[in-house]
């Protein structure tokens, strides 16, 4: 009998235990990282005010994690590092239902299995209560010892991975796994705020983050983990649906990064990497991101623990949600309405603010505008911009007529039905003026205040429209402004009108898997609504009856899988949404001006209100941005002026 053989034919064993805890530390400890994360992760859950984090060699030679919670008493030790012990749960209703970070109870018993690890820790508040408990030989046999330590508990692992050199082999350079050991503090200390955090590496400070849960608080600690230019160029949002709530800054399409690797989303505190979570995202920044980039976020979703499942995964990284198409459907949703607010009107709102500060009276100068020169009126005019006067009947109705009539010169005759506004405003002399529709999330602009990019002084080149604003010089690449104004109009008019199917001359048959032919069983409503028809016709083949009538023309067999996929991972699909705006887009992109195109004032003018009632005008249809603002203060050290 072979060798091999032999060994199959042993009898079955119990395996000792350190052998069976290295086995389950390949699951959990990965580098020094997956260290740091589970003993911070306890350190959490013991209720702990302040947390400092030791690191020497990027994680290898040490770790250590001393914490203020609750302690752990003397008589607890030895369980604390015993394989499946924990506080955190008792029964199969407190698993369905985990608030903790930590509840598997295989961390420690995992890490000290491969290595050298000591934990001290006190839970009263007389320093000599103190008690130390190590693992010790082949059965892993608690030591406790006394040891004085303030309340809270030490945990220091050293030498990683020296019993098992295979896996010592695979660890990087320093710098790459402190890297790694940075990242896990990082999410750690985006999800709690109320904690104080400190970070050394090889007894250097590198992040010393007090606590503070006021938003103010909250940035400066964002701004510290990921450098001001985030929140520099992140929007704050907050939405709640029925028992779902999302809060967190979201990065502005116009601020996106080349890998995706400042994407921090936290569920019930927990940092999680979901594909559902990902898609709603993507999703979300679908129609404003450069191709390529990848958006940037810290984001908050809260939920009744009992319809999530963080018990899908050995490192928790991963959730199941028991609705997964509600969240999506709640992620997206939140997202898009969000990102919709990217249009100049927003920098504008911050403008007013600056320049009437909050009070309850409402300013002199901002209830008088209508009716006298205020003095903000005047400062406008010192710097020679001169303000519509307002009319009698309506305060907007002479710039409303006067911006109309460049509209009628900078639209050509075949966007004249798409693009003609569809309200009038009684002037109160019996003639109407039609004005351009405002977005539902936008607010009514003043008239009397300055719009927020301007008015403008000229053209360069025949692409650029160069404007004044408040606060300095405003430049605006026409061509990719008034394709988005084209592409956000025929979003409407397409959504307003829902979708037109045309039926297939010929039916189109396509061979799918049992998987795909089960998912048209299953969501035959949600295909139909997206105006696709589709027949069974076999245990594996579909029949493509009916398409959208835009895309009658487009290859129906790779929209069709696509859709059918989504469906399936994420119970919507939006493939045929995201088709026939990619088909609007590219008319957009055909029918707006184009460059060298000489434009009056008054087109200009016409084109810089549109941009500030439309959405996400910020950026053009394939994300590039449409605008930027040179201040007065970037202008002056441009020229060395007051230096």
């Amino acid at each position: 009998m072979s060798e091999v053989t032999a060994k199959h034919a042993s009898r079955i064993h119990v395996l000792d235990p350190r052998l069976a805890n290295q086995i389950a530390a390949g699951e959990v400890v990965e580098r020094p990282a997956s260290v740091t994360k589970e003993l911070l992760e306890n350190a959490i859950d013991a209720g702990s005010r302040r947390i400092e984090v030791d690191v020497e060699q990027g994680g290898a030679r040490l770790i250590k994690v001393r914490d203020d919670g609750v302690g752990i008493g003397e008589a607890d030790l030895p369980l604390a590092l015993a394989r499946h012990a924990t506080s955190k749960i008792e029964s199969l209703e407190d698993l369905e239902g985990v608030s903790s970070l930590g509840f598997r109870g295989e961390a420690l018993a995992s890490i000290s299995s491969v290595s050298r690890l000591e934990l001290i820790s006190n839970a009263s508040n007389d320093p000599r209560d103190g008690w130390r408990v190590v693992a010790e030989g082949r059965g892993m046999e608690a030591r406790v010892t006394p040891a004085p330590h303030p309340r809270g508990t030490s945990v220091s692992v050293r030498d990683l991975f020296f019993n098992t050199p295979a896996r010592r082999k695979f660890l990087r350079t320093e710098k790459t796994e402190f890297a790694h050991v940075e990242e896990a503090f990082r999410r750690q200390a985006l999800s709690r705020y109320d904690i104080a955090w400190v970070l050394r590496h090889n007894q250097k400070t590198v992040h010393q983050l007090p606590p503070g849960d006021s938003p103010a608080a909250r940035e400066r600690r964002i701004a510290s983990l990921l450098g001001k230019n985030f929140i520099e160029h992140a929007r704050y949002i907050e939405r709640e649906a029925g028992a779902l709530r999302l809060s967190g800054w979201v990065g502005l399409p116009t601020h996106s990064r080349a890998q995706a690797d400042q994407q921090y989303f936290f569920v019930n505190g927990r940092v999680v990497r979901d594909r559902l979570v990902a898609h709603a995202v993507r999703q979300a920044y679908r129609d404003v991101l450069y191709n390529g980039r990848h958006p940037v976020f810290v984001l908050y979703l809260d939920l009744d623990p009992d319809v999530v499942d963080v018990n899908v995964h050995p490192t928790k990284h991963e959730v199941r949600f028991r609705d997964g198409r509600m969240v999506h459907d709640f992620l997206y949703s939140s997202l898009h309405h969000g990102l919709a607010h990217t249009q100049p009107a927003a920098e504008g709102a911050a403008i007013e603010a600056a320049a009437f500060p909050a009070s309850d009276e409402k300013p002199r100068e901002a209830s008088e505008a209508s009716s006298a020169p205020s003095a903000e009126r005047h400062r406008w005019e010192q710097q020679g911009i001169a303000l519509a006067p307002a009319s009698e009947g309506h305060p907007g109705a002479a710039r409303v007529r006067r911006f109309m009539q460049g509209y009628q010169a900078l639209h050509p005759d075949h966007e004249e039905t798409l693009l003609t506004p569809q309200t009038s405003v009684d002037t109160g002399s019996g003639n109407a003026v039609r004005e351009a529709a405002i977005s539902p999330f936008m607010p009514a602009q003043d008239p009397t205040a300055p719009p927020p990019l301007g008015y403008a002084l000229a053209q360069l080149h025949g692409v650029y429209i160069l404007a004044q604003n408040s606060e300095g010089l405003v430049l605006v690449d026409m061509h990719a402004a008034h394709e988005r104004i084209v592409y956000e109009r025929m979003k409407q008019q397409w959504a307003q009108n829902g979708i037109d199917t045309q039926p297939l001359l010929v039916p189109v048959s396509l061979a799918a898997s049992r998987a795909e032919v089960a998912t048209v069983e299953a969501e035959c409503d949600a295909i139909a609504k997206l105006g696709v028809e589709l027949d069974i016709a076999g245990p594996e083949t579909l029949l493509v009856r009916q398409l959208p009538a835009l895309l009658a023309q487009a290859d129906p067999e790779p929209l069709v899988r696509g859709m059918l996929d989504e469906l399936a991972q994420f119970g919507r699909s939006q493939q045929v949404e995201a088709r026939i705006h990619t088909l609007l887009s590219t008319m957009a992109c055909h029918g707006s001006v184009r460059a060298n195109r000489r434009l009056t004032l008054d087109e200009m003018n016409a084109l810089l209100r549109d941009m500030e009632r439309t959405e996400r005008s910020d950026q053009c249809n394939h994300g590039r941005p449409t605008w930027t603002l040179m201040d007065m203060h970037a202008l002056d050290k441009l020229f060395l002026r007051g230096q």
